[in-house]
């Protein structure tokens, strides 16, 4: 039987990719960023996991607006890095798990999910710009990659993506063989990056969703996408994706490790969970 030991929420950014490419940790600038995430990298190396699901979206690298899912599910047994723009970073594709991958997606549709199946697919900044933080490359664990659109209206709402991270924990728990499982969800927190309110961070707003995310994710999910927008800032109805791994988890959690800073354009969190019982 499949397990979920561990759940992580962190924030992605292109960013926070080359700040790690170019070893900067003691630029004051991003010293607070840096100093996030070795707590939460020491305890998943300790969980010694089987498999990592990542929840994310994709930054029009896989997908483009002429087709965009609004749930995409890798099976595939690898991962090549997208190419962005700039080239690729010098870092290993990732490996996949395509066994788990086609038992989840079974068990999505059997729970009336119906995400779009990639046999192939490359991943972006939504998984790599966090990983080497969490994990140093090159990398022995498979990932089961979970696409989520926040991009492309009409998006998922809140409710929706809590009730995928239910069904995923189903699917978890029905897979026959032994596995441990730590599912991480990606996305900024709160973040505008166009319009009048380019720049917007509302750390207090960032906050009490981590509080709620851990203690009463409901509330979340009552939430519509307007105002998260309003809250947060337009692209920080991201953290919806947060909601897919809180759910997948089970009702209660112990929290092991929060951070969060805001020095730039987006605030900064991350969280560590493990199963209450």
């Amino acid at each position: 039987m499949g397990t979920i030991v561990g759940g992580i929420g962190v924030s992605h950014a292109p960013s926070l990719a080359r700040a790690y490419d170019q070893e900067a940790g003691d630029d004051p600038a991003w010293r607070e960023v840096f100093a996030m995430f070795p707590p939460a990298a020491e305890w998943l190396t300790s969980l010694d996991p089987d498999v990592l699901i990542v929840v994310y979206n994709d930054h029009i690298n896989q997908f483009f607006f002429d087709a965009y899912p609004t749930f995409a599910l890798g099976v595939a047994d690898d991962y090549p890095q997208a190419d962005e723009g700039a080239g690729l970073r010098p870092l290993p594709d990732l490996t996949g798990h395509s066994d788990l991958g086609w038992h989840i997606a079974r068990s999505l549709v059997t729970d009336e999910f119906d995400p779009t199946i990639c046999q192939e697919m490359v991943v972006d900044h939504g998984v790599y710009s966090v990983l080497p933080f969490l994990s140093e490359p090159p990398w022995d664990v498979p990932i089961v990659p979970l696409a989520v659109n926040v991009i492309r209206h009409p998006l998922p709402t809140p409710n929706r993506c809590f009730r995928l991270g239910q069904a995923l924990g189903t699917a978890v728990e029905s897979y026959p063989d032994d596995a441990r499982i730590v599912v991480i969800a990606t996305g900024g927190m709160s973040h505008q990056l166009h319009g009048s309110d380019f720049g917007k961070l509302a750390p207090e707003w960032d906050n009490t969703f981590l509080d709620l995310l851990e203690s009463d994710p409901s509330q979340l999910c009552a939430i519509d996408h307007l105002e998260y927008m309003e809250r947060g800032g337009a692209e920080s109805v991201e953290v919806m994706m947060w909601l897919v791994m809180r759910a997948a988890m089970g009702p209660e959690v112990r929290r092991v490790h929060r951070a969060y800073c805001a020095p730039m354009l987006t605030g900064y969190g991350l969280v560590c969970f493990e199963p209450a019982d």
